[in-house]
């Protein structure tokens, strides 16, 4: 047997052994590595407790008499137009934030001074800590009556187009309202974590799309985008979840009624799943509360397949990168 090899510095100083040299590291990643698992596993326990709890609790609300369900029949009569506002408010969110999330993740990583990046970063993070309450009670008192005169305006040259066909709510709490607050409320983090990919760009792609004559905005078509092209699938995808649970906000900004519309504007607006049970989980009888745990279970199913449909495409995208 061959003994094991030392390192010997080329000034003929002291040897080392390598085993000694790499353990204070193994030590380190091994912590690591199990600090990691046991956080992963951890979410993975509290996800199962979740969705055991919601099915155990919610499945008697699947079938509960007729009256449980006022002012419909049946639980999917019930649940359906509760979906479709959630879907309706998220994606009205989706539609305003992203195209500002982006730009100041790109102005903050790529076109603003340091001296200027640096604290409108932190004013963007520092948006992302302000509790919901306070966004409904802005959204509320503030916005609403603020956007009166914007819905008129809608239903009045726009009016041909269902969103916005009117009439014009006259105290401004509508979808539309609901939908610009989430949109303030997810901005923070699609704009966090797309700064971060697109500072990761490599500057060496940058820098020779720019020596070829590129322009800026070219350069970041051509480099930034290709790369970071998951990692903002993936901030919007956080958006979108947080967008689709939001509770307190949508509760208090909107005045909503179990409907399906697409009318941005009017007095009625279709309700949330997260607003409806926040609404009326404090007066429901033991039936409706096993009802309302059974729209929870929806939400949670609707949200589990949406993240998981984007992480597939994230892992698409970057299987298509690789090639």
């Amino acid at each position: 047997m061959s003994a094991t090899p030392s390192l010997a510095p080329p000034d003929g100083g002291p040897q080392v052994d390598p085993a000694a040299a790499r353990t204070p590291r193994s030590r380190g990643d091994r912590a690591f590595a199990g600090t990691a698992r046991a956080a992963g596993i951890a979410i993975l326990v509290a996800l199962a407790g979740v969705f055991v709890f919601l099915t155990l609790e919610g499945l008697p609300g699947l079938s509960q008499s007729a009256d449980t369900y006022t002012p419909n029949t049946s639980f999917l009569s019930y649940v359906a137009p509760l979906l479709f506002g959630t879907v309706l408010a998220a994606v009205l969110a989706l539609l305003l934030a992203v195209p500002f999330a982006f730009g100041i993740a790109l102005f903050i990583s790529h076109y603003a001074p340091r001296r200027l990046a640096v604290p409108v970063a932190y004013v963007v993070d520092l948006l992302a800590a302000v509790p919901s309450v306070v966004f409904g009670l802005w959204g509320a008192r503030s916005l609403a009556p603020y956007l009166v005169g914007a819905h008129d305006w809608l239903a009045a040259h726009l009016g041909w187009l269902p969103f916005f066909e009117g009439p014009a709510s006259v105290t401004g709490r509508t979808v539309f309202t609901a939908g610009i607050v989430l949109a303030i409320m997810i901005l923070p983090i699609i704009t966090a974590i797309s700064r971060e990919i697109f500072a990761q760009t490599p500057r060496l792609n940058e820098e020779a799309a720019l020596a070829l004559g590129a322009t800026r905005w070219a350069m970041i078509r051509l480099t930034v985008f290709p790369y970071a092209r998951s990692g903002m699938v993936s901030a919007v995808m956080l958006g979108l979840g947080r967008a689709l649970g939001e509770t307190m906000a949508v509760a208090m900004v909107l005045s909503a009624s179990p409907v399906v519309t697409l009318n941005l504007i009017s007095n009625t607006n279709p309700a949330t799943i997260a607003s409806n049970i926040a609404s009326s989980f404090t007066e429901a009888t033991p039936a409706k509360l096993h009802v309302l745990i059974a729209t929870g279970l929806v939400l949670f199913a609707f949200t589990f397949v949406v993240n998981f449909a984007a992480r597939w495409i994230v892992g698409r995208s970057q299987r298509r990168m690789a090639r």
